[in-house]
């Protein structure tokens, strides 16, 4: 089950980051992005607590048993075991980190997750990979730029790496030919003012513009 998910995971090339969506709002932006072509997603914790991580649990377990068969549902910024264990007892494929933490990379290998950690640099991205993550997490691409991801992806090509930051649809092809095998994209899609003004269109649009970016490049081999 865990291999078929990493493999789904590299054939499909884009996680939509959630973060911040209020409860009521998650059901229709789910549905919007599916439309889209979104077939992975993350709900984030909430680092300063405002949202506890019972509460995100709670949204992870509802929104993978919604979306059950049309869009696989893991964590994001898990930063801490409390927020590990919530996840893959609400039923999270997959646990995100902006960092890397290795007892949370055991956690997931004990647990049957996928575990994506989170690295700067190639010592982190080494340590985590060799102490078992399936994918590694560059963060933050935009601000390392697709430069700093190519010369990185150069000699450690065993690692599948994940870009996330500053990907939009039209610069997703670049990270993609710099060596990562996919991308995290977060407000580009999950745009704020459209969550506001509930125009599920408008993000099934956006959406819809990243499948469509990435298909292309695919398709061009």
């Amino acid at each position: 089950m865990k291999e078929k998910l990493i493999r789904e995971i590299c054939d499909d090339k884009l996680i939509v980051i959630i973060r911040g969506v209020e409860d009521a709002k998650l059901e229709p932006l789910f549905e919007a992005m599916y439309e889209g072509g979104v077939r992975f997603a993350e709900i984030t914790f909430d680092a300063k607590g405002i949202v506890t991580p019972k509460q995100t649990a709670e949204r992870i377990s509802r929104m993978k048993e919604r979306f059950e068969g049309r869009i696989h549902v893991g964590a994001g910024t898990v930063i801490r075991m409390e927020q590990a264990k919530e996840a893959v007892a609400a039923g999270a494929e997959f646990l995100i980190s902006p960092n890397t933490n290795l007892d949370i990379i055991d956690y997931a290998a004990k647990t049957n997750v996928v575990s994506m950690p989170g690295a700067m640099t190639p010592t982190e991205a080494v340590t985590a990979y060799d102490r078992g993550a399936d994918f590694v997490k560059i963060f933050p691409s935009d601000s390392l730029g697709v430069g700093y991801i190519k010369a990185l992806c150069a000699p450690l090509s065993h690692i599948p790496f994940m870009a996330v930051g500053g990907v939009n649809h039209l610069n997703v092809a670049d990270f993609l030919k710099a060596g990562v095998c996919g991308v995290g994209v977060g407000s580009n899609i999950v745009n704020k003012e459209m969550l506001k003004n509930e125009s599920w269109g408008e993000i099934t649009e956006l959406a819809s513009k990243y499948r469509a970016a990435i298909d292309a490049y695919v398709q061009k081999g």
